[in-house]
C-alpha cells in the first residue's frame, strides 16, 4: 500500500485552546466499545485489514508505517504530521470538541497523555493486549503511560538524562567534569571566566528541564490521585533545585539563548556553549544540527545531588495512543504494538531514536555501538544505564499542557527580571491551583 505523509496547516492559535473539556471523573474509565480480545502480536499479524489515520511528528515513524504496510497488504495508514507537540494538542483537541476529523492513533508525550486519558479521549488498551507488556519497557515511560489502573498508550521512546558536554571547551577551561551539581557550578564559573563569551549551557526557561531536574533531585512536586490534585513547590527536591540554579542566574554563568534557535545551534557548533543537560535522544539531533562539533562532543553520567549518587530523570518522550473515536481499536493497537514493542523498534533505532524497551536497552548490540560522531564513544552505555537509574514516583498534572503554557509568564520572569525562582514557582503554582479548581479537579 502507498502511504501518504502530509502536513496539516493550521490558523488557530495555541493559546487558550489548549484546555481539555474535562468534568470530574476517574482515570479508570470503562469502555464497552474496546474489542475484548487481544490486539496484534509485535510481528506481521494476518487477517488485518482496513485503514488507519495516525498523527505523529517522529520522523522515524514513515519507515515504520512502510514496514507495516508491506507486512499488511491490506492496511493503509496515513501518516499525518500534524504539529509538533501543543500544536499537535492544539489541532487534536479541537477535532475532539467537534467530533470530528479525530486520527485513530496519536503521538503524545508522557507529561500530556494525563489530561487526554483524563479527559475521557484515549482508549484504554487493557483489554486489547498491553497488560501482557509488563516489563517490556523501562518503569519510567511504563509508568507514565498509566493512570489510575488504565493503560493509555504505549511508550514509543525516552528520554534519561546525561551531560553532553564539548570536551575540547572543558579542556580549553581546564574543567574536568563534573560529578556532582556543586562541581558543575565551579565548572561553570571556570569556563565563564576564562571567556566571557563562553558558558557551561543555556537557559532562559523551560518547563521540561525545570521539572525534570527537581524530579532527579527527588522533588515530588505534584501528586495526583483520580481528580485530586496537590501541588506544591517547596518540598526539599524542589528546593535543591532552586537554590543551586538560583546562584547559576545570579553570576549570569548560563547563555541567555533559547534552545532551538540559529544562536543555540551555532554555540554548541563553536563551543560558547560547552554542555546540555537533556534526554537520550539529543545524539542525532546534534549530528545533523551541530556537523562542526564532531569529534568534539563526550556523553556522562548526569552530575548528582550527592557524590556517590545515580540518581537521574526522564526529560521527553512520547507514548502513541489510540483513540476513543478510533474506527477500529483492534487494529489501530496492532499498529501500536508493532511500532513500539515489535519490528518497529529496532527500525526506529536504527533511525537514530532512542528506545523505551528493556531487551533493546540491555543488548550489547545496542550497548556498543560506537558513534563517530562522539569520537568513537560507546554512548548507548551512558544513556542505558541512566535509563535504569530514573528515580520512580515522578507524576504529571493531569493539565500539564496547560501548566507548561504559562510557565514563561510565571517561573520564566526569574531569567529576565528580579524575580527569583522560588517566586516564580509559587506563582506557577498558584496558577496551576486556580485554572485546575475551574476544570472540576480538587486542588491544594
Amino acid at each position: 500500500m502507498t502511504k501518504t505523509f502530509r502536513t496539516v496547516a493550521r490558523a488557530v492559535a495555541v493559546a487558550g485552546v489548549l484546555s481539555l473539556a474535562l468534568t470530574a471523573c476517574s482515570g479508570d474509565s470503562d469502555d464497552s466499545s474496546n474489542p475484548s480480545t487481544p490486539g496484534a502480536t509485535g510481528g506481521a499479524s494476518e487477517g488485518l485489514s482496513g485503514s488507519l489515520t495516525v498523527w505523529a511528528w517522529e520522523p522515524t515513524l514513515e519507515k515504520v508505517v512502510a514496514d507495516f504496510e508491506s507486512a499488511n497488504p491490506d492496511v493503509d495508514v496515513d501518516l499525518v504530521n500534524a504539529g509538533t507537540g501543543n500544536d499537535q494538542y492544539t489541532a487534536l483537541q479541537n477535532a475532539i470538541a467537534a467530533g470530528s476529523g479525530v486520527p485513530d492513533v496519536a503521538q503524545i508525550e508522557y507529561y500530556a497523555l494525563p489530561q487526554f486519558a483524563l479527559g475521557e479521549s484515549l482508549t484504554d488498551l487493557r483489554d486489547l493486549g498491553a497488560s501482557d507488556l509488563d516489563g517490556t519497557f523501562t518503569p519510567g515511560p511504563w509508568g507514565a503511560v498509566k493512570q489510575g489502573d488504565g493503560i493509555y498508550g504505549l511508550p514509543m521512546d525516552s528520554g534519561p538524562m546525561a551531560l553532553f558536554y564539548n570536551k575540547e571547551a572543558f579542556d580549553k577551561a581546564g574543567v574536568a567534569v563534573p560529578t556532582t551539581w556543586d562541581e558543575y557550578l565551579e565548572a561553570a564559573r571556570a569556563i565563564h571566566q576564562a571567556d566571557p563569551n563562553a558558558y557551561i549551557a543555556n537557559d532562559t526557561g523551560d518547563a521540561g528541564f525545570t521539572t525534570s531536574m527537581i524530579w532527579q533531585a527527588g522533588g515530588h512536586p505534584y501528586t495526583v490521585d483520580g481528580t485530586d490534585v496537590t501541588i506544591d513547590f517547596t518540598d526539599e527536591g524542589t528546593t535543591k533545585f532552586t537554590e543551586l540554579w538560583q546562584k547559576l542566574v545570579d553570576e549570569d554563568l548560563l547563555a541567555p539563548i533559547s534552545s532551538w534557535s540559529d544562536e543555540w545551534y551555532q554555540g554548541l557548533g563553536n563551543g560558547t556553549i560547552a554542555s546540555l543537560t537533556i534526554g537520550a535522544w539529543m545524539p542525532a539531533n546534534l549530528e545533523s544540527g551541530v556537523p562542526d562539533g564532531a569529534g568534539k562532543w563526550q556523553v556522562a553520567q548526569m552530575p548528582q545531588w550527592e557524590a556517590g549518587g545515580a540518581a537521574t530523570a526522564e526529560n521527553g518522550g512520547s507514548s502513541l495512543a489510540v483513540m476513543k473515536a478510533a474506527k477500529d481499536a483492534e487494529l489501530a493497537y496492532a499498529f501500536l504494538e508493532y511500532a513500539n514493542a515489535g519490528p518497529g523498534v529496532q527500525t526506529r533505532i536504527d533511525g537514530g531514536a532512542f528506545p523505551a524497551t528493556t531487551a533493546e536497552l540491555g543488548s550489547d548490540a545496542f550497548k556498543n555501538k560506537e558513534f563517530a560522531y562522539f569520537g568513537g564513544q560507546k554512548v548507548n552505555e551512558v544513556l542505558a544505564q541512566s535509563a535504569a537509574d530514573v528515580v520512580d514516583g515522578w507524576q504529571y498534572l493531569p493539565f500539564q499542557v496547560y501548566a507548561n503554557s504559562i510557565f514563561n509568564d510565571t517561573v520564566g520572569q526569574a531569567y529576565v527580571s528580579s524575580t527569583t525562582l522560588v517566586d516564580g514557582l509559587a506563582a506557577w503554582q498558584e496558577a496551576s491551583i486556580d485554572y485546575g479548581s475551574k476544570q472540576g479537579f480538587t486542588v491544594e
